[in-house]
């Protein structure tokens, strides 16, 4: 953003910061708005990601996946993997979404990175027909099921779907629970059930007319100091269109002193490290049926 001039430096923030207001509720218009800031800075990688971001979120895959390689090439960066093999999976192609997937260092990901992309890859092979393979691919070391961190409710869940397609209802019902349990400690529960968001900006898009609207809005962001304000505006407003529901450290170190126990007995799997990542709260135990690989946790390896 420092290569922008001060006022498009500002209004491409703006655009960014509306498209994650609006990419929830209404994503043709946080698609609209991530477009206008691509017009105005389309060589800048947040905005490109933010634009791949908002393309996925209305179903235009081709683009989303123009977007996320155009993005790629420019930040070096394989952290938007997940949404590129799930894009391809969108174009109708799972066996160019697991080529992508594979060629990957999964080790130098971020865990929840990584979370997504085991997500990604098991919903490719699932449109395979590969039911096993796709319980396979959510083998990682992040699916413990006694502690919780960020990912691990979508991780679970993820699991809970393909073992009922699997026909093992009972230790889908177990990893069901888990993401219930999960959820509610690490405070999602209820979280985004309702967001009021006030479009201050344009609604004709076109760069002539972008000064005018935007001074009649009434909630329109303060005019921003300096470009390293306009900087940190527009990575924020990416950031929050990738994951709405992120959590941080400390919201789950809370979760960890306000979450009680499932059940009077704990998992064998308490005792197994965390992954690398912030301190999580510890689930109550709930006994996995068995025969589930919940019930031994170093059956857990990375795909």
């Amino acid at each position: 953003m420092k290569t922008l001039s001060k006022e498009n430096a500002e209004q491409t923030a703006r655009h960014l910061a509306m498209a994650a207001q609006l990419i929830d509720d209404e994503p043709e218009r946080a698609h609209e708005h991530a477009l206008a800031a691509s017009r105005r800075a389309g060589r800048i990688a947040v905005v490109r990601s933010t634009l791949a971001i908002t393309a996925y979120g209305i179903g235009d895959f081709a683009l989303a996946l123009r977007e996320l390689r155009t993005y790629r090439r420019i930040s070096g960066k394989d952290d938007m993997i997940a949404l590129i093999v799930d894009s391809e999976r969108g174009v109708g192609r799972p066996d160019r979404a697991l080529e992508e997937g594979h060629g990957v260092d999964r080790a130098s990901l971020e865990p929840e990175v990584r979370v997504a992309l085991a997500i990604a890859m098991s919903g490719a092979r699932l449109d395979r027909g590969e039911t096993e393979l796709a319980l396979g691919e959510l083998e990682i070391p992040e699916l413990d099921p006694d502690r919780a961190f960020e990912w691990s409710p979508a991780l679970f869940s993820a699991r809970a779907a393909v073992l009922e397609d699997l026909g093992r209802t009972e230790e889908a019902a177990f990893w069901t629970e888990r993401a219930e349990v999960a959820t509610s400690a690490l405070g999602l529960d209820g979280q985004f059930d309702e967001m009021i968001v006030e479009d201050g900006l344009v609604e004709d898009f076109e760069d002539d007319d972008l000064e005018d609207e935007h001074d009649s809005s009434d909630t329109a962001d303060d005019d921003f100091s300096d470009e390293s304000e306009d900087e940190a505006a527009a990575e924020a407003g990416a950031e929050a269109v990738a994951d709405a529901a992120e959590s941080g450290e400390e919201s789950a170190a809370t979760a960890k002193e306000e979450l009680a126990p499932a059940a009077a007995t704990a998992s064998d799997a308490d005792d197994q490290p965390a992954p690398a990542a912030a301190d999580s709260p510890e689930l109550g135990g709930i006994e996995p049926p068995s025969g589930s690989p919940a019930s031994d946790s170093s059956t857990a390896s990375e795909a």
